[in-house]
């Protein structure tokens, strides 16, 4: 048995953020712990308003290598992409 505590992936939603994203990993022995460290670790400046913790195993990613098969499918949808529609001038920079 390991004597390493889990690692943990965590993400913080900033001050003027809508979406959490990935700052750092850090070792914790629970996620309680694991929020708490990364409050000390990563919001030293009062820059976060919600952190996320999840342990790395409990990630799935898919491996580079997969890049082709997975995304090329999304090629053939023209109708996904931005530039299919027409952005009227009142709307400005998106």
């Amino acid at each position: 048995m390991s004597s390493e505590w889990p690692l943990w992936e965590v993400f913080i939603r900033g001050q003027h953020g809508l979406n959490h994203r990935h700052v750092g990993s850090l070792h914790a022995p629970d996620a309680e712990m694991a929020v708490n460290n990364a409050r000390d670790v990563y919001t030293r400046r009062n820059e976060g308003v919600s952190i996320w913790v999840v342990r790395s195993s409990d990630i799935t990613a898919s491996a580079p290598s997969e890049k082709g098969p997975l995304f090329e499918p999304s090629n053939s949808k023209v109708y996904r992409h931005p530039t299919f529609f027409d952005v009227p001038e009142e709307v400005g920079h998106m």
